[in-house]
């Protein structure tokens, strides 16, 4: 995206041009390292990485079955990855800074975030990459509970919205907090991107409605190929006695 380009978008509603952009750097230049820190711990495989644009603002949308996903996400990227990140995250002072440091999004998710918001479309509005969950919450990782964030920023922003599938995070019957045992396989798969069109503020709950309908019908048949691609599935819901804030 040209300079021109970004400072008009930024100056578009929402408005991002007083927003400053998340801190990139570590995300790149970190990330080698951590790569092979966890590899020496579990088996990571990145599939149909191709399906991520090269340049150009991206959207990716990812499952959420376990607690490592937001991490392995974020490390394992070919570009680096600004995620919407829930704010109970940042209340412990040594978690704050790292996340902060590391590029992360707070979003409160009791309420409408226009901050998380304008710091995301300023991600996107600079050509860069962010992440939404839009199950909202660790669970099966299916894509039934299907919020409409992901559908929000492609019509503002217009740019295209990767599927990323984690398989491998959790294990069945574990919990939300649990990891998998040392050695274990994981798969990170990223999906055909889906494309709509931007459309101009104000923007209507029945248009984003209908765009969150047709985005989760993608992303579904995308999720039945990455199943078939690796040969994996999904770990089931959570304990059903389990409270899970996440």
């Amino acid at each position: 995206m040209s300079s021109s380009l970004s400072a008009a978008a930024r100056a578009a509603l929402p408005r991002t041009d007083d927003v400053r952009h998340p801190t990139a750097w570590p995300l790149y230049r970190l990330a080698p390292g951590a790569r092979w820190v966890i590899r020496r711990w579990y088996d990571v495989r990145l599939h149909a990485t191709e399906n991520i644009p090269t340049t150009g603002p991206v959207i990716m949308a990812s499952n959420h079955v376990g607690i490592a996903d937001g991490p392995l996400l974020a490390i394992f990227s070919p570009r680096g990855v600004h995620a919407l990140t829930k704010s109970e995250m940042f209340e412990q002072p040594f978690l704050r800074r790292f996340l902060n440091f590391a590029g992360q999004i707070p979003l409160h998710r009791s309420f409408t975030d226009p901050g998380a918001v304008r710091i995301a479309l300023r991600v996107l509005r600079a050509g860069h990459v962010m992440a939404i969950y839009p199950e909202g919450a660790r669970g099966s990782g299916e894509l039934e509970r299907f919020h409409l964030g992901a559908a929000y920023f492609g019509l503002v922003s217009g740019a295209p919205i990767v599927p990323a599938y984690m398989f491998g995070t959790r294990l069945p019957g574990g919990t939300a907090s649990s990891l998998p045992p040392r050695r274990s396989r994981i798969d990170i798969v990223y999906g055909a991107p889906f494309h709509l069109d931007p459309a101009p503020w104000p923007r209507r709950r029945e248009q984003l409605t209908a765009a969150s309908k047709l985005l989760q019908e993608h992303m579904l048949v995308q999720l039945d190929r990455a199943k078939a691609l690796t040969g994996r599935s999904l770990p089931g819901p959570l304990p059903s006695l389990e409270e899970n804030d996440d």
